[in-house]
């Protein structure tokens, strides 16, 4: 094949594509905001928020990691043109992901206590515990709203979470300046108000794509008039089983990096909040990786259900090279950058904390020359993870991607991010060995699999 067969899918994919990274750096736009706004209260403030949206991503990462099991599964429904099939597995994966979002809340509470022993800073300890207790409420609506989500993108109706996403982050940046600050009257709330912004703006999130869903002929039979508690044991079976192990795929990339706040914790609230600043920035750049992913498995999951296999191998090749492209480009501009992005995040007009800032300004750099070498292993683990979801194939990538982060990457953050080896700059070496890993190993197992399916079918 020649490259011209692999970029011609590039406009179908960005359209696909696009809106899904414009929620997903939605999101992470919010977080962007947040930060700024918070890192204007002090360091122990921002390393606070950083410590309890700790547990938060567990906890996030197992909800909606389970829910890419509907995506794969309404698009081959789709593509079908299965109606019952698709209603089923939206209907399942609902009621899944509503019990789901109840038991990661209430996970979360008893959980909490564990910040007291995980020899953390008490003054960020003592921050991030009222601000986790109001976070944890909004893990319901969140996990309920990916269901919708997952279902949406598998329709191929991307579009719709993403105009959902930016109301919520438009409320989410209003109501974070009015509590934290405590504009137009309100009490000034700090972090705590951060967290009210939060909470509400998901369950307008939730309701709005509901609606949107609801008003559009090609969903609205899907989201109305479902019989919720009436299920049937193979399907719920069925999404247990790719759900699961989904759920577990995202949990240990996004543990190692949730490992990497504690370890940098362990090093003191500076290098904390440094890790939290090149963490958000790092997260930006993958949104844009992971909505390529999602493409990639719609576009797989379609073309895994017309059984066009050569299709399905070189279209999911073109978007690992689009994947490329970007991550290149991104590991550039932090390289470029890298001292200067972090100064965006403090306030230098603050006497009081002002060696704090330039000192948290100096680790954060570092940082990022680790986050712009990781950029490409970092895009093509996730993009071809995406593929091998739309493949239904999940046993074989969660064992991938424990060896990868937990035997490999972790011990290395461990090892190299002690105060007298590396420190925080050890700690980020160990992510990147663990995504390089995963990467090559996932890369080598899709390859396989679709050699596989094409030499099956001639």
């Amino acid at each position: 094949m020649v490259l011209s067969d692999y970029t011609k899918e590039f406009k179908y994919n960005w359209l696909l594509a696009a809106p899904v990274i414009l929620g997903m750096l939605g999101h992470t736009f919010v977080g962007f905001i947040d930060n700024i706004m918070v890192g204007q209260l002090g360091t122990a403030e921002l390393a606070a928020v950083s410590l309890g949206n700790s547990f938060m991503f567990i906890a996030m990462s197992l909800g909606i990691g389970f829910s890419t099991a509907i995506t794969p599964l309404v698009a081959e429904a789709d593509s079908a043109n299965n109606f019952k099939q698709g209603k089923s597995a939206f209907k399942h994966g609902l009621f899944l992901c509503t019990v789901l979002g109840i038991a990661l809340f209430l996970l979360v509470l008893v959980l909490k206590p564990l910040m007291y022993f995980m020899k953390q800073p008490v003054e960020v300890v003592e921050l991030a515990i009222p601000y986790l207790n109001l976070v944890a409420i909004s893990l319901i609506p969140l996990i309920i709203f990916q269901a919708f989500k997952q279902f949406s993108d598998g329709l191929s109706m991307t579009k719709y979470p993403m105009y959902a996403t930016i109301l919520a982050n438009v409320v989410n940046v209003v109501l974070n300046y009015v509590f934290i600050f405590g504009k137009f009257g309100f009490p000034e709330l700090g972090i705590v108000g951060a967290a009210y912004g939060t909470l509400i703006s998901r369950f307008i999130m939730l309701w709005h794509l509901w609606y949107l869903l609801k008003g559009k002929e090609k969903s609205k039979a899907f989201v109305t008039h479902i019989k919720f508690f009436v299920l049937e044991k193979l399907m719920l079976s069925k999404l247990i089983n790719l759900g699961a192990p989904s759920a577990m795929q995202m949990f240990f990339e996004v543990a190692i990096f949730t490992a990497a706040i504690w370890l940098s914790g362990l090093l003191g609230k500076n290098p904390q909040a440094a890790n939290q600043i090149a963490l958000n920035l790092s997260s930006m750049t993958f949104m844009v990786a992971m909505g390529i992913g999602v493409a990639s498995m719609i576009r797989v999951g379609n073309q895994k259900g017309l059984k066009h296999y050569l299709d399905l191998r070189r279209i999911a090749f073109s978007l690992f090279l689009l994947g490329l492209i970007f991550a290149v480009a991104f590991g550039l501009l932090f390289f470029l950058f890298r001292e200067h992005l972090p100064k965006l995040y403090v306030d230098f007009d603050d006497a009081v904390n002002f060696k704090d800032n330039m000192e948290v300004i100096g680790i954060a750099s570092q940082l990022l020359l680790a986050a712009a070498i990781f950029q490409i292993s970092d895009s093509i683990q996730v993009i071809v993870l995406g593929a091998l979801r739309g493949l239904q194939d999940v046993k074989i990538p969660t064992l991938i991607t424990f060896i990868s982060y937990w035997m490999i990457g972790f011990p290395v953050s461990w090892f190299l991010g002690k105060e007298d080896m590396y420190g925080s700059f050890g700690i980020w070496c160990g992510l990147l060995a663990g995504l390089t890993t995963a990467s090559v190993l996932l890369f080598i197992r899709f390859n396989y699999l679709t050699k596989k399916l094409i030499l099956n079918n001639e």
